[in-house]
């Protein structure tokens, strides 16, 4: 006599298995889509993923201040006035027709000729020759960087000391020599070569360092081709090196006129102040934005200039960038 479990659900087929009976085997097409779909996503996702902390800083600590300028730029700004009163473009009118500012913009362009100019063909030069094979050359390398790394106060005191009007060494040297005495901070053009000496002496080893890095790179083989055919080591440095590293020497050049364009930390050191002389003889155009902004408080007007600042980097550096389009075209 068959006994009936009373209550027992019928079967319809979606039971789980009896204990001790083998799972269905898994889907390897499932599995071969799901790996596919997580190699996609980590070939498209983590390149942002790893990038992201950086521009989520530069949002923070460089689009936000750039963006806040301008818009503080398009105010009447004083926070001891405590005045937020908008003027539109106000500043940028009152800025084309201030004579302080172009007198800033014609010291900053005069200063970059004299220093940029000779300090970039030198450190050339420098690096052609510590590529050289010549005794010490270890030590000439690490000493041509000892300046970059030097402190902006020790600089400070050893410029202060050359360039004195009364017991400067320079000074005392021309006196020396029956030469009279310079005025180098009272003399417009006196005081850009000042500036400019002391820009290529702090930075004349770091490009010297760029360049010879970009020399390394330059097979040897050309050199003992050209010196097998006859090419002088001058010949070979015009027709092999510089064509080699014009790449490394426009780069370079976009970088100083960038830094130029900001240039303040050599004139104030050498002025004492932000005032670039009695008569503003050597004020910059970032030392006329920190008077206006620190000084006189018109944060406005001081914002306006940073833009104009930035603006002229911008253009400077699109001329550059289009040089060096045409250069690679002609080649």
């Amino acid at each position: 006599m068959r006994v009936r479990n009373r209550g027992a659900a019928p079967d319809d087929g979606n039971a789980p298995p009896a204990r001790g009976a083998s799972a269905p085997p898994p889907d390897p097409d499932r599995a071969a889509r799901r790996s596919r779909l997580w190699s996609q996503l980590d070939l498209k996702l983590s390149p942002y993923l790893f990038v992201s902390p950086y521009f989520l800083l530069f949002g923070v600590f460089g689009l936000f201040p750039v963006l806040f300028t301008f818009w503080i730029s398009l105010h009447d700004w004083g926070l001891l006035a405590g005045k937020q009163e908008f003027v539109g473009l106000d500043n940028y009118a009152f800025l084309l027709g201030d004579e302080k500012f172009w007198n800033a913009l014609a010291n900053t362009l005069g200063i970059f000729f004299l220093a940029i100019v000779p300090q970039l063909m030198l450190a050339l030069l420098l690096a052609d020759t510590l590529n050289r094979s010549i005794r010490l050359r270890g030590f000439f390398r690490v000493g041509i960087i000892i300046p970059y790394v030097t402190s902006i106060a020790a600089m400070a005191i050893i410029f202060g000391q050359l360039f004195g009007r009364e017991f400067g060494l320079i000074n005392y040297g021309l006196e020396t020599l029956g030469m009279g005495g310079i005025d180098w901070q009272n003399n417009r053009l006196a005081s850009w070569t000042a500036i400019a000496v002391m820009i290529d002496w702090r930075w004349l080893g770091f490009n010297t360092l760029i360049y010879l890095a970009a020399m390394q790179a330059i097979p040897r083989d050309m050199f003992e081709a050209a010196a097998i055919d006859g090419a002088s080591r001058l010949r070979q440095f015009f027709q092999i090196t510089v064509p080699m590293v014009r790449p490394t020497i426009m780069f370079t050049v976009i970088i100083s006129t960038i830094g130029q364009m900001q240039l303040f930390t050599e004139p104030v050191i050498f002025g004492q102040g932000y005032g670039g002389g009695t008569q503003g003889q050597f004020q910059t155009v970032a030392m006329l934005m920190f008077e206006e902004a620190m000084g006189a408080q018109n944060f406005g007007y001081g914002s306006a200039i940073a833009w104009v600042i930035f603006l002229l980097i911008v253009v400077f550096a699109l001329v550059n960038v289009l040089s060096v389009g045409r250069i690679r075209s002609a080649n």
